[in-house]
């Protein structure tokens, strides 16, 4: 589910604690789900498109807006 807008701080922590709380209830694949809507640092969308490539990147289903916003909309075909 791609992400349109940049998430707070206080989301992205909200977010962290439910997956603490579905991991704390055993429910480990919706955890992951979850998990994967907080926004994955520009840094390491960068890192992972460097040793994973795009289609790694992409099918690991990770919210990739900051990294849009820091290197532009292009960034994964560059």
């Amino acid at each position: 589910m791609p992400q349109t807008q940049m998430m707070t701080l206080r989301e992205k922590l909200d977010l962290g604690m439910k997956v603490i709380e579905l991991e704390k209830q055993g429910k480990f694949e919706e955890a992951k789900r979850v998990e994967k809507q907080i926004p994955l640092a520009p840094y390491l969308a960068k890192f992972l498109k460097d040793h994973i490539g795009v289609d790694g990147l992409l099918q690991g289903g990770w919210n990739l807006i900051e990294a849009e916003a820091k290197y532009g909309s292009n960034w994964l075909s560059r």
